[in-house]
């Protein structure tokens, strides 16, 4: 079992930023594929990003790309999601991912609890 802590989450303006971490309790940590996600009201999570298990490789959603980056500190069990240049349909609970497989084909193993990106327009 891994436990997914999200924190950072908050209230930006148009154009600003946010970064959000990922704390995870396993000392594995370093073996799972991790990734973010991101649901709005109404409508259905979807992938925003994912890094490997080195962090040596990341996929990006292209409603993102240029704006986020992930990265990830194995000997602090975190991944982070640092979030440039924001719009307001960036708005929504951001969740935090493992996934034992490829980060490629994210398969969810385990979800944070997720926190709330809200940014205004």
């Amino acid at each position: 079992q891994v436990q997914l802590v999200e924190s950072g989450g908050g209230l930006v303006q148009y154009g600003g930023s946010l970064r959000l971490s990922c704390a995870a309790s396993r000392r594995t940590f370093s073996s799972y594929a991790m990734g973010w996600f991101r649901q709005a009201p109404g409508k259905e999570r979807e992938f925003v990003v994912s890094i490997s298990w080195s962090g040596g490789d990341t996929y990006y959603a292209d409603s993102v790309k240029g704006r986020f980056t992930i990265s990830r500190d194995n000997a602090k069990n975190t991944v982070y999601l640092q979030m440039n240049s924001l719009k307001p349909e960036d708005t929504a609970v951001y969740y935090c991912a493992a996934s034992r497989g490829d980060y490629r084909v994210f398969a969810t193993d385990y979800w944070g609890q997720g926190t709330q990106v809200t940014v205004s327009s």
